[in-house]
């Protein structure tokens, strides 16, 4: 089975990965025939066999997703009962048989789950797109960063981080960065291929600067 176009925003495809995810270091769901659905234009979600995941599901009413951005039409919310606690509203399916598709699938929401796998790698906010591709690549480009007439960094030795449909993004190593210049900040970001990253507040202002807390096993390999 290859790639289903549902409507004109929605299509689906079958994911070669193991996924599982957890909930309380509980595995609620391991499957190797999970589905790729998207459901938004920008980045897919996974749907997985109801054998495959574990628990009670258990009805607790409808969800309309007939209008707008995510036309999936009618579908049912569940709670997920294991092993003596209940998640409300952590999935739903989608029996409409016009969506044959989505037909004996279930969608567990991302953020009712405290780790999502593949294979046996974290994955964070949402599954990587596989028709996006990440490049970071060292740079000799010269690269100075300046607010209010300030150099914050000056590097000859940047990182480029190239993504399919996004501008280019830049990583600068710690000894280019006046580091004096800026405090930490409570902001932290999350990526599906960097992780989680903290944020650098300029003293002189209120614009942060993502950095990656280390260490990330993947920072500058090519996804």
């Amino acid at each position: 089975m290859g790639l289903t176009q549902i409507t004109a925003t929605v299509r689906t495809e079958p994911s070669p990965k193991r996924v599982r995810a957890l909930i309380g270091g509980v595995l609620v769901a391991d499957s190797r025939r999970a589905v790729l659905v998207w459901e938004k234009p920008y980045y897919p979600t996974y749907y997985l066999p109801r054998d495959d995941v574990r628990g009670e599901l258990v009805e607790v009413g409808p969800v309309d997703r007939t209008e707008g951005d995510e036309p999936l039409g009618q579908g049912l919310l569940h709670d997920l009962r294991l092993q003596g606690q209940t998640v409300r509203g952590a999935a739903a399916t989608y029996p409409d048989a016009r969506r044959d598709a989505l037909s004996g699938l279930v969608r567990i929401d991302w953020g009712a789950a405290d780790q999502w796998l593949e294979e046996d790698e974290p994955v964070f906010v949402h599954p990587r797109d596989p028709y996006k591709r990440v490049d970071i690549l060292a740079s000799s480009r010269h690269v100075r960063i300046e607010l209010d007439g300030v150099t914050i960094a000056d590097s000859p030795q940047p990182r480029i981080l190239f993504e399919t449909g996004l501008i280019a993004r830049y990583y600068l190593p710690i000894t280019d960065v006046r580091g004096d210049l800026l405090r930490d900040s409570a902001t932290i970001t999350h990526c599906p291929y960097k992780g989680a990253a903290t944020g650098g507040r300029c003293r002189s202002a209120t614009r942060c600067t993502p950095t990656s807390p280390g260490p990330i096993r993947h920072r500058w390999r090519k996804a």
